[in-house]
């Protein structure tokens, strides 16, 4: 009985070695797969402007023209396969800078657009502006001339200077880089040409090429009225002489009679 009982207490006891061996194998898996954070979900430009600070007003634009909604919605690759997205945010001291006025004389449709002239449909890094295209496409649309024009220019040494045609404005800093969000404290609200500049001139006609003159043919010119009433005066003269000659002819026979008479 005792024999046979040694090898059943001998795998018992290496069945509880092992099993004591991979417990804290286990515990160690489990208490590293606890520690290790989530994967990041991007990061929203409101959690962004909001840790910032000072950057209420911009936030209010953003919300109430549902713009901030339509960025979280890229950052999330649902509306826009840009690969990111770069932000130019100005602090409330630069809206309490502008004149009187300024916004609430703006439509709800203009509001959009001004919000919109602040954000570019691609990551911009820092660095990037020394060879970055002028004008920048921003997502207002049009960089026509008079439009939503946005060219931006870097001394290589870090400044970066923004302008619209209205105002001059300055990069102050970086916010927030990430891998498809990036924004920038600029130093002025962008206002944008086609909402604060004058208006453009309509462009001069350009002047008739000589190959259009062809195509209209000869002008045609009007007798002057020395030549219409010189017709006239130049017969004049022609009837006076066939008047005179019937003249004659009737006076030489009224002679005659009266000789035969």
């Amino acid at each position: 009985m005792e024999a046979h009982m040694r090898p059943m207490t001998a795998t018992f006891l290496l069945v509880l070695l092992s099993l004591s061996a991979a417990a804290p194998s286990a515990r160690g898996q489990a208490v590293a797969a606890a520690a290790a954070p989530a994967a990041a979900a991007p990061k929203t430009i409101k959690a962004v402007l909001t840790k910032a600070g000072q950057f209420t007003k911009f936030l209010q634009l953003l919300q109430s023209t549902q713009e901030e909604e339509q960025i979280d919605t890229q950052l999330k690759g649902k509306a826009s396969s840009s690969g990111g997205l770069t932000v130019f945010a100005p602090p409330d001291n630069a809206f309490t800078a502008l004149k009187s006025g300024s916004l609430n004389s703006l439509s709800d449709q203009q509001k959009t657009s001004l919000v919109q002239f602040h954000v570019v449909s691609q990551l911009l890094p820092m660095a990037q502006f020394d060879t970055v295209s002028n004008p920048l496409r921003t997502q207002a649309g049009d960089t026509g001339r008079g439009k939503y024009p946005l060219n931006v220019t870097s001394d290589g040494g870090g400044r970066v200077n923004i302008s619209t045609g209205v105002v001059n404005a300055s990069v102050d800093g970086t916010l927030y880089t990430g891998d498809r969000l990036v924004v920038y404290q600029v130093d002025k609200v962008l206002l944008p040409w086609a909402l604060y500049g004058p208006p453009v001139p309509a462009p001069a006609p350009s002047p008739a090429s000589d190959k259009d003159k062809k195509k209209a043919g000869p002008v045609a010119v009007a007798d002057s009225p020395e030549a219409v009433t010189a017709t006239p005066s130049a017969a004049a003269p022609r009837e006076m002489r066939g008047l005179g000659g019937g003249l004659c002819v009737l006076a030489v026979a009224v002679a005659a009679a009266w000789r035969g008479m």
